[in-house]
């Protein structure tokens, strides 16, 4: 099938170049002239596990295009994914200019029968605007289809996502866009669900919506497992050998960051006051995280007692491991924490490096070429992102490396009793009371 994505981002991108991969004839398109010249020659804006060889394959193949033109993708693709930014607005809701945009240029190019697809993760009733929007300025007798088909990638492992997802969520109200869509996937070996549109906006939603629920649950839980000198991970262990439960995300540590989860509580908070029913459990979800992170923190400088001129080493910029995107990381505010308090730092991270440089903070740090670097000469080691080079590390050449052996496990990363041994004191989220490095 021929199908065109608007939007070359994050979402985009994976989605396109996948659709490429498994035979169908994609045009990503872009107002970023300066992005798809960069494209058109197999390089990539971002760090994703095993997206570049398939962009650069199916580039070479001629089943994956890029243009800056919306009338030269309306033209080509049958079905046409909206897979645009929505980025929040200061009260939480979500900014959906972008959206709309999109909608009025599919609209003015319109002369045949097209099935639009909201891709991007909007609030509910988004699929009704834009059905609206297209109406209005498209030339009268047009016919059109608007479908939810919301994403569940995961960053550090969208391609595997795309490709073995776990589920396809198509909404819509026309039995022939249906249709289409469920073409589009038949190459896929996932179950379909297949809802109406408001059901489908709803889901996305909501599914991430409990995940941070379920992070910041545990991390409740470790706040308990630090005063009852119990360990968070035997805990955790334990609650999710429970079937009904599962061990996925009751990882403790310094909370759910990224471009995602943040935002997308907030916008859900919003949609439910929007609604009139405000959604009291996921505010409480935004203050667990909120506090799991200045916990952190307080407990950094009850060791240090003061952060002004002390050398501090931070392991991880990006907000998760095996992606570059430094956007709400949590490695990033304890960063900016830091050296807003005077201390001396020093970061690394194995992907991230490009990406923090471009950040005005970059500035007010040492950036380091390697952990050992980063730690060398440091009072205080702080690990933000669970980089397995990281949990990989030799533990006799970090002490040796470190002023002062002392390290701050926001990821629960190392085994405590490992990092004892080896003459550290170590503190972790939620592992209970240890000893004293002898």
């Amino acid at each position: 099938m021929k199908l065109t994505i608007i939007g070359s981002g994050y979402v985009g991108l994976t989605t396109g170049a996948c659709f490429a991969e498994i035979g169908h004839h994609v045009m990503c398109v872009d107002n970023n002239q300066k992005k798809i010249d960069s494209l058109l020659a197999g390089k990539i804006p971002i760090y994703e596990p095993g997206l570049e060889p398939i962009v650069r394959k199916n580039v070479v193949s001629k089943r994956l295009q890029f243009t800056t033109s919306t009338s030269q993708g309306v033209d080509h693709g049958e079905v046409i994914f909206i897979a645009v930014p929505t980025p929040p607005q200061d009260d939480g809701s979500v900014d959906l200019s972008f959206i709309e945009k999109v909608a009025r240029e599919i609209a003015v190019c319109l002369d045949s029968y097209r099935v639009i697809v909201d891709k991007s993760t909007v609030p509910v009733k988004t699929g009704d605007r834009v059905s609206q929007t297209i109406r209005r300025y498209a030339r009268p007798g047009v016919e059109f289809d608007v479908v939810s088909n919301p994403e569940f990638l995961r960053e550090g492992s969208a391609v595997d996502d795309l490709m073995h997802p776990d589920r396809i969520v198509i909404g819509g109200n026309s039995d022939r866009a249906l249709a289409v869509m469920q073409k589009v996937y038949e190459p896929f070996v996932a179950p379909v669900l297949i809802t109406d549109i408001n059901s489908a906006e709803l889901i996305k939603h909501a599914a991430n919506s409990f995940l941070a629920l379920k992070i910041s649950y545990i991390n409740a839980i470790s706040e308990l497992c630090e005063i009852a000198g119990a360990d968070v991970e035997k805990v955790a262990e334990g609650i999710g050998m429970d079937k009904r439960i599962g061990r996925s995300f009751l990882n403790a540590g310094l909370g759910y960051g990224g471009s995602c989860f943040p935002k997308d509580i907030a916008a859900f908070i919003a949609i439910a006051d929007q609604l009139g029913k405000p959604f009291n459990l996921l505010k409480e979800v935004q203050n667990i995280n909120a506090r799991q992170f200045s916990r952190f923190l307080d407990s950094i400088r009850e060791a240090l007692w003061l952060f002004k001129e002390k050398k501090i080493a931070v392991w991880g910029l990006s907000f998760k491991p095996n992606t570059d995107d430094v956007r709400s990381s949590v490695a990033v505010n304890i960063v900016e924490a830091l050296v807003k308090d005077g201390a001396d730092v020093t970061v690394y991270d194995p992907k991230a490096m490009e990406k923090f440089k471009e950040l005005p903070l970059a500035a007010s740090v040492k950036l380091a070429e390697s952990p050992l670097e980063a730690a060398r000469g440091a009072e205080a080691l702080i690990i933000a992102t669970e980089w397995p080079e990281f949990a990989a590390i030799d533990l006799t050449e970090l002490r040796d490396a470190m002023h002062t052996p002392l390290i701050f496990d926001g990821r629960n990363l190392l085994d405590p009793s490992a990092a004892l041994a080896y003459g550290f004191q170590y503190r972790g989220i939620g592992r209970g009371t240890l000893p004293e490095a002898t």
